[in-house]
């Protein structure tokens, strides 16, 4: 039996019951499901001339430990699936862009943050950047996956990359909040970038992003050699993508001379 990871792409608006979305992810098969970027607060901007925006943001920060994954993490549990879920996380001098896994037993089993900030304009200039990444084996009901995680502008960088494929990642999972697809300065670029990281480092990628009008939706995942094998629409929608491990191994295995050293 082929060994298959679904993932669920929750393209939805922040504020979405985390438990209603799992729960049409667990009926459709899912393994996994992944939400967009920083979506406990929805990524929200601030003007950085207002006296006390800044602040007023950071103010919407949350702790790893506190109220706002106890959603998560229960349906998680509740729906026995990974779950990936994002949040402004409180920390000193600055809070951070971070993803988080949840594992099917609800606990936390890898935090990411943000390398590649958007320093150059609000509202991430008011946030701090992560230094290094992980991996992790993930157990699902068709067998064990290694995967990793990056956010947004990671993927336009091969650093992060290439860490988590040094280290054996055959899938990276990426929470997103920017335009896809119609971008008006870039166009479809990022999507092609996605593809090129994941051919030339022979892993498969899955990127979930907001809907429209927030973003352009577009949420999308593609194999180890680049190919797009789901991609959503511009509306609300939880959109299932299918990786063949097997195949990725396989791939890797093929093309060993792309895998880093």
């Amino acid at each position: 039996m082929a060994q298959d990871l679904i993932i669920g792409l929750a393209q939805v608006p922040a504020g979405t019951d985390p438990d209603r979305v799992c729960a049409d992810a667990a009926e459709r098969g899912c393994d996994i499901v992944l939400f967009p970027e920083m979506f406990s607060n929805g990524y929200p901007t601030f003007d950085p001339t207002a006296p006390g925006a800044r602040e007023a943001w950071i103010a919407t920060a949350t702790r790893l430990n506190g109220d706002y994954l106890v959603g998560f993490r229960n349906a998680a549990r509740t729906h026995d699936m990974h779950v990936v879920a994002t949040l402004l996380e409180q920390a000193e001098p600055k809070p951070f862009n971070t993803a988080v896994l949840i594992d099917r037993a609800g606990e936390v089993s890898l935090v990411q943050r943000k390398r590649h900030i958007c320093f150059f304009g609000a509202p991430e200039e008011a946030c701090g950047a992560g230094t290094s990444s992980e991996v992790i084996a993930i157990e699902t009901r068709n067998g064990v996956v290694i995967v990793g995680l990056m956010i947004c502008m990671d993927r336009e960088y091969p650093d992060v990359t290439l860490d988590l494929a040094r280290m054996g990642a055959e899938v990276i999972l990426v929470p997103n909040a920017c335009n896809l697809i119609d971008d008006p300065d870039a166009g479809d670029v990022r999507v092609g970038g996605t593809r090129a990281r994941a051919f030339e480092h022979v892993m498969g990628i899955a990127v979930a992003n907001y809907p429209a009008p927030k973003h352009d939706g577009h949420s999308f995942a593609v194999n180890a050699v680049g190919h797009v094998v789901a991609m959503a629409g511009t509306g609300t929608e939880l959109v299932v993508a299918t990786l063949d491990v097997d195949e990725i191994r396989a791939t890797q295995k093929r093309e060993w001379f792309r895998r880093p050293a």
